[in-house]
């Protein structure tokens, strides 16, 4: 039984319907993001599911995902700030932006914030060498680019979201 079909049929088809019948493979990546939507992750179950789907093996599933910063297989925070680390952004200080953001949130690297909402995570590339130190975040269905960091601006930037969500906590 593929409970992901039976979950989101008709997104589903919608889907597959973007690709030629025999291009279903190519619907792996919209199919992770519907397995990671209400969770922020996408459970195991759900490479078996997105396998029998698109008509190819859970291991190329598992490897398009593992591949790519935007899909996750395991829980975290709702928001992930995604710092880009790889040697452009290295250079221009994202190194060491990465350890104050943690060392100000109170966590290491890949670990979560006391109240559950931030997860910071060192990734490669996101494609803004030349505006490092930068942060792609990722939460609430949500991926928005922050370039041009400092350590103020995106405690300013945390502070915000903080704030969101007690808002709609007390709504």
């Amino acid at each position: 039984m593929n409970k992901l079909y039976n979950k989101y049929e008709k997104e589903i088809l919608g889907i597959l319907a973007r690709y030629p019948a025999e291009g279903k493979r190519s619907a792996v990546m919209p199919l992770l993001f519907l397995a990671q939507r209400e969770t922020g992750y996408v459970p195991t179950e759900a490479l078996s599911n997105i396998a029998e789907i698109t008509g190819i093996s859970e291991t190329d599933v598992a490897s398009i995902m593992g591949f790519y910063t935007l899909f996750h297989a395991e829980p975290a925070g709702r928001y992930r700030i995604q710092i880009c680390t790889d040697l452009p952004c290295a250079l221009r200080g994202s190194e060491s932006y990465l350890e104050q953001i943690c060392e100000k949130l109170g966590v290491k690297e890949g670990e979560t914030t006391a109240d559950g909402l931030f997860t910071v995570e060192a990734v490669k590339c996101l494609a803004a060498c030349h505006r490092a130190p930068m942060f792609q975040l990722q939460g609430d269905g949500e991926i928005k680019y922050y370039e041009d960091q400092n350590v103020e601006i995106t405690m300013q930037i945390v502070e915000e979201i903080r704030h969101k969500v007690a808002a709609e906590q007390e709504a």
